[in-house]
């Protein structure tokens, strides 16, 4: 572990193989850093805790790989209208009391900050090639009980919506001796409108010339959800098995042009299995 006091950032290494995972946390974005983001985003507004430099990377001895961070997340939101977006807020503003933010949440942009981001290709010489694949990843198997070598989540960025819900995405990685698994989550509930979760998961087993990605959307109305304890409304894990899919896209199988590759990478965006989790068990959280 690296930790500099100067700018507090901590940083940890963990090798599986010749893959090298590396997380790196850090403090929110100062003001002035904030607004040279917001002019190249051309987004009125950020998150209230962005963590420009927190990130996690899985990068091959070779030098191509996957890596998760804020800013190229926030790139994937909206910055033009969007009617379902905007229909929601006006739901959301006329079921409040008016107050002095009551007329900042229709705005041209997606106000609640979803993203679809799914990861960022990396690699200067050569990197990840996607194409289709119908491999799905082994939940069954993640199941298992089995030796948790590193663990680590990472905030990405997180907004409270003017105290009228959240906005986050975190993507936490765990190794074990045969595989590792990443779950990047983006997590909205508007109170009393609807919570949404779009789910990237990433899988790789020692020996095989590949990972599986799968990326899928679920969504509810807060009244479609009426039987459900509202205890379980801000636990993302409790939630998830409860929210219908919206979006079941097929990804891309990889290919890479070098001779590590000659198998297939394949990155498979589809439906999958909720099981129920505890963001303090490691051991059995499998998104």
């Amino acid at each position: 572990m690296m930790i500099s006091h100067g700018l507090k950032i901590t940083k940890e290494d963990f090798c599986f193989g010749p893959w090298k995972v590396t997380t790196a946390k850090n403090h929110i974005m100062n003001s002035k850093d904030l607004e040279r983001l917001t002019q190249e985003l051309n987004l009125p507004s950020l998150p209230e805790m962005l963590f420009g430099e927190n990130m996690l990377r899985i990068q091959h001895g070779d030098g191509f790989g996957i890596e998760f961070n804020a800013i190229d997340a926030l790139k994937r939101i909206n910055n033009s209208d969007d009617n379902v977006q905007v229909a929601c807020a006006q739901q959301w503003q006329e079921s409040r009391v008016p107050s002095e933010h009551s007329q900042e949440v229709v705005r041209p942009y997606d106000w609640t900050f979803t993203t679809d981001y799914r990861g960022t290709l990396i690699g200067e010489e050569m990197q990840i090639k996607v194409t289709e694949t119908t491999e799905r990843i082994n939940m069954e198997k993640l199941r298992t009980r089995e030796q948790i070598m590193f663990f680590d989540e990472v905030l990405l960025f997180e907004d409270e919506l003017h105290d009228h819900g959240v906005s986050m995405i975190s993507v936490k990685i765990r190794v074990m001796p045969t595989s590792f698994f990443t779950l990047l989550r983006f997590f909205l509930r508007v109170d009393g409108v609807l919570i949404r979760i779009n789910d990237t998961r990433l899988y790789h087993e020692a020996g095989q010339k590949y990972m599986l990605r799968e990326f899928c959307t679920r969504e509810s109305s807060i009244a479609e959800l009426k039987s459900i304890p509202a205890s379980q409304f801000t636990d993302p894990n409790e939630i998830a098995q409860h929210l219908p899919f919206k979006l079941r896209q097929w990804a891309l199988e990889d290919r890479f042009a070098h001779p590590w590759a000659r198998g297939k990478l394949r990155f498979h965006d589809g439906e999958t299995k909720v099981s129920r989790c505890r963001r303090k068990q490691a051991r059995d959280c499998v998104g």
